[in-house]
């Protein structure tokens, strides 16, 4: 038998070390070569690591959430052959774009020299210890002795009288923490749902009290990208003076539109509102160039955009994910809604590529019909601003008549939240912006004109 030293590769350029995810092995499995071993996290997407040879499993580096460094063992595997191995410093990822899955080594490989002496090896990096060797390390933990019964020192209890009832009654008493030992059966001996009723009613006024239902604590840990959204979070709030802005919009005539754009739809993917919000987000931009930008505070420099790539905040399984449509601003409105689904689409099932996920200027962030009153959201940094539309809600508005007065309407209204950078955008700004967005919106027809 050999060993087999699997180190973690190269996995993007100006990479230095990556998180564990998860483990697809541990300790004692056999793995087949390509079988997946692990999920690396960069600070650019998540990688799949794939084993370059087959064997058992016999050491592993750290527990999820753990960080290795490139070139570290990340595994070691007992292999069929006689000589020690190692391999992993040279591999390189099949796919350059960052996607899942690496390829074989540049390099089989490399039998150990037994003429070369021990010290000349130079030191390998291993930032973390092999749980193999730990646990070969580790003491044994003693097991204490347990005492012999002693005859006569522990009577047997009487058996005690079986109680009927069924199972739907059985987990209902469980959930309510009665003892059906106590609950008296109205007939045949069998205990119903009325008996527990009866009980619950004529010991309510003694102080019974359900058994408490509370969950035990749970502990978890932040690691991966649950990590990720949690440390730009705290950098966000803590590097940037936010300030919002919220505006109501009537949004009667659009969503008349956007049904009537959708009756005649075709093969077409469905309008929602997102599509119309960013077309008109879109044509309002290039007159407040300063909310299309993003801000280096460490260099001092603020770059302002002329093409809007805008992310999309989307909920996935994982946690947050912003992936981006590149160029908004030269999409119809079916196109913005079919980039809309397949990103979203990508975001959710994983599959979403480096570059879908960076690179936006400008992000929408919005949570549909769970969307609220009004939103404070945080920006995505080193985007200077961040747009949220609201909850659509109807409320009887005074409109005009057409004949010089008014009258009472119900119409269909939205806030519109918008939080701002303010070292870079002005309060004024803000509110400008978003009230030229408004009249887009509340005249929908000029998103479709020229």
């Amino acid at each position: 038998m050999g060993k087999f030293i699997f180190r973690l590769p190269d996995i993007g350029e100006g990479i230095a070390e990556a998180e564990i995810v998860a483990w697809h092995v541990k300790i004692g499995d056999r793995i087949e070569e390509d079988g997946r071993v692990a999920d690396m996290m960069t600070d650019k997407a998540t990688v799949e690591m794939e084993s370059p040879v087959s064997g058992v499993v016999i050491e592993v580096a750290g527990d999820v959430g753990d960080v290795v460094a490139i070139g570290s063992p990340l595994v070691v595997i007992e292999t069929e052959g006689e000589d020690d191995a190692e391999a992993g410093a040279e591999q390189k990822p099949s796919h350059p774009s960052g996607g899942r899955g690496l390829g074989e080594a540049d390099a089989g490989p490399a039998p150990s020299t037994a003429a070369e002496p021990e010290a000349q090896q130079p030191p390998l990096p291993n930032p973390l210890p092999l749980k193999g060797e730990r646990e070969k390390t580790a003491p044994p933990t003693p097991t204490p002795a347990q005492p012999e019964p002693v005859e006569g020192r522990a009577p047997t209890p009487a058996p005690q009288a079986k109680v009927l009832a069924s199972p739907a009654v059985r987990q209902r008493a469980k959930e309510l923490g009665i003892d059906l030992a106590q609950v008296r059966p109205s007939e045949e001996g069998r205990i119903r749902h009325a008996d527990l009723d009866q009980f619950l009613a004529y010991n309510a006024a003694g102080g019974y009290r359900p058994a408490s239902v509370a969950r035990g604590d749970e502990v978890i840990k932040v690691i991966g990208l649950r990590r990720r959204i949690a440390e730009n979070m705290a950098a966000s709030k803590r590097n940037i003076p936010h300030f919002s802005y919220v505006e109501e919009c009537d949004v009667t005539a659009l969503e008349a539109m956007r049904a009537q754009l959708n009756s005649a739809r075709g093969d077409k993917p469905k309008l929602t509102m997102l599509p119309l919000l960013i077309a008109a987000i879109c044509r309002t931009l290039p007159r407040f160039p300063m909310l299309n930008a993003r801000y280096d505070d460490e260099a001092g420099v603020v770059t302002r955009h002329g093409a809007v790539h805008l992310g999309m905040a989307t909920q996935t399984p994982a946690g947050l994910m912003v992936p981006v449509i590149r160029d908004a601003q030269d999409r119809n409105l079916w196109q913005l809604a079919a980039e809309i689904v397949r990103l979203a689409e990508a975001a959710r099932n994983g599959t979403a590529k480096s570059e879908e996920l960076s690179g936006s200027t400008l992000t929408v962030t919005s949570l549909g019909p769970l969307g609220g009153v009004a939103t404070t959201p945080v920006i995505n940094r080193p985007e200077v601003a961040i747009i949220g539309p609201n909850r659509i809600v109807e409320r009887p508005m005074f409109v005009p008549d057409g004949m010089g007065g008014e009258r009472i309407e119900k119409r269909k209204l939205m806030n519109i939240s918008i939080s701002c950078d303010h070292r870079v955008v002005d309060g004024w700004d803000a509110a400008s912006f978003v009230q030229e967005v408004k009249k887009l919106i509340e005249t929908p027809v000029l998103l479709l004109a020229d």
